[in-house]
C-alpha cells in the first residue's frame, strides 16, 4: 500500500524528542520514504537534528495543513501513547486528514480501517500495522530448528532499549559483508519501515510462537536470518521474548543493553543484574534445561546515546572486560563488530581498527 515514493508526515503531538517518538525516529533512520514533515505543535519552528541525534533537517511544523503544504501525501501516527491506545484528542486530525485525501498507517492497537473505511476514496487507504496477515498461525513447535541457516534474536535488559536499532544496524552490516541476510520484524516501527513482518505484542499469546515460527520458516532461504526484540525476560510486564526464542529457534543472541542502566528505565524498583547473569539468563531461558536447542550471547549492542565520545570509550571497553564479549555502538560505530561475532570472526579488542569518534 505505502509506495517508498510517496512522502509522509510523522505525526507525534507533545512527544517529538521524547522516547515514546521512537516510532517516528525508526521511520527517519531508516525508512524508505520520504519525509515531508514531523507535526508536533509544541515544537514547531525546530528541526528534528533540533531534538534528536539523527541529523535530519526535516522540519518540525505545527498543524497538519503546513505538513500537506509540504507535500504530505501519507500520515503515520509516529508515537506509541502508554497502552498503543489512539487518543481521542487525535480523532479531529485523522478525519481531516482522510477528508483531504491522504491516507494513513496507524501503529496503535485501536483498528482505524474500519472507522474510516466508508469515507476512503479511490487510491486512499489505511493500513493498521498491528493486525496479523495470514490468518491464524499454528502453534510453535521448534520447526525452525531443523533449518541450516543463522538465526540471530535481540534480547535486551528493558523495553526500549535499542532492539530494533540495532538489529537493523546488524543486518546492514552483514549485508554490506556479502552476506545473505535478512531483517524480521516483529513490531509495528519495523514492519513500517520494511513492510512486512508480524505485530507480535497483538497476538494471542498461544499462537504467538506460531506467528514467531512462521516468519522465520518464510525467510529460511537466507543465510542469516535477524530477528526483531521485544521486551525483556527482566521486565515484569513483558511476555514477548520468550515466543521469540521459541519460534525462531535462535543460534545466536545479542543482548542490547543501556550503558550505565543500573534499573529498568520506568521501574526503578527492579534492579538490573550483572550482564554476566542476564546472559546466563537468556541462554538458560533459550536451552530450555536442554530440551531445545542452545542459543549463546555472541557480542553486546551498548546504547550509549547518553554519553559523550569518550564515556562511550569508556563503557564499551568496562562492558567486554566484565563479559568477555565484544561490545559496540552500533549507531554510533556500525555494528561491524557485532556482525563478525555472529559470523565467529571475533578479534581481540586490540587489533581492531579504531572505533570512528562521533558525536
Amino acid at each position: 500500500m505505502l509506495e517508498p515514493t510517496q512522502p509522509i508526515a510523522l505525526f507525534t503531538e507533545a512527544t517529538m524528542g521524547s522516547l515514546n517518538a521512537k516510532m517516528a525516529e525508526g521511520i527517519l533512520r531508516y525508512g524508505r520514504n520520504p519525509v515531508a514533515a514531523v507535526i508536533d505543535s509544541t515544537q514547531a519552528g525546530k528541526r528534528v537534528r533540533d531534538l534528536t541525534s539523527i541529523d535530519s533537517d526535516v522540519p518540525i511544523a505545527a498543524t497538519l495543513a503546513e505538513a500537506q503544504a509540504l507535500g504530505a501525501e501519507v500520515l503515520v501516527l509516529g508515537t506509541a501513547p502508554s497502552g498503543g491506545r489512539l487518543p481521542q484528542a487525535w480523532v479531529a486530525v485523522l478525519e481531516q486528514a482522510i477528508a483531504d485525501g491522504m491516507s494513513l498507517v496507524n501503529g496503535m492497537h485501536d483498528r482505524l480501517q474500519p472507522v474510516f473505511e466508508s469515507k476512503l476514496r479511490k487510491g486512499q487507504w489505511v493500513w493498521d500495522l498491528r493486525v496479523l496477515q495470514g490468518g491464524a498461525p499454528p502453534i510453535a513447535m521448534a520447526r525452525a530448528a531443523s533449518l541450516d541457516n543463522t538465526r540471530v534474536l535481540m534480547v535486551g535488559t528493558d523495553m526500549a532499549i535499542g532492539k530494533m536499532t540495532a538489529g537493523l544496524e546488524l543486518t546492514r552490516s552483514l549485508q554490506e559483508m556479502g552476506r545473505d541476510a535478512a531483517f524480521l520484524a516483529t513490531g509495528q516501527t519495523g514492519i513500517a519501515i520494511t513492510g512486512r513482518g508480524i505485530p507480535l505484542d497483538a497476538i494471542r499469546v498461544d499462537h504467538a510462537g506460531g506467528a514467531v515460527e512462521r516468519l522465520v520458516l518464510e525467510a529460511a532461504e537466507h543465510e542469516i536470518v535477524v530477528v526483531e526484540g521485544q521486551g525483556s525476560l527482566l521486565h515484569p510486564g513483558s511476555t514477548a521474548t520468550l515466543p521469540l526464542m521459541r519460534g525462531s529457534c535462535a543460534t545466536h543472541l545479542i543482548l542490547c543493553h543501556r550503558a550505565g542502566m543500573q534499573t529498568l528505565d520506568e521501574l526503578d524498583s527492579v534492579s538490573i543484574p550483572p550482564l554476566r547473569d542476564v546472559i546466563a539468563l537468556n541462554e538458560a531461558v533459550a536451552h530450555a534445561a536442554g530440551a531445545l536447542n542452545p542459543a549463546k550471547v555472541a557480542a553486546i549492542a551498548l546504547n550509549t546515546a547518553r554519553l559523550s565520545a569518550s564515556e562511550a570509550e569508556a563503557a564499551i571497553a568496562s562492558v567486554e572486560d566484565e563479559t568477555g564479549l565484544p561490545a559496540a555502538d552500533p549507531v554510533r560505530h556500525g555494528a561491524e563488530r557485532l556482525a563478525r561475532a555472529v559470523l565467529g570472526e571475533r578479534a581481540s579488542r586490540q587489533r581492531d581498527t579504531a572505533f570512528p569518534v562521533t558525536e
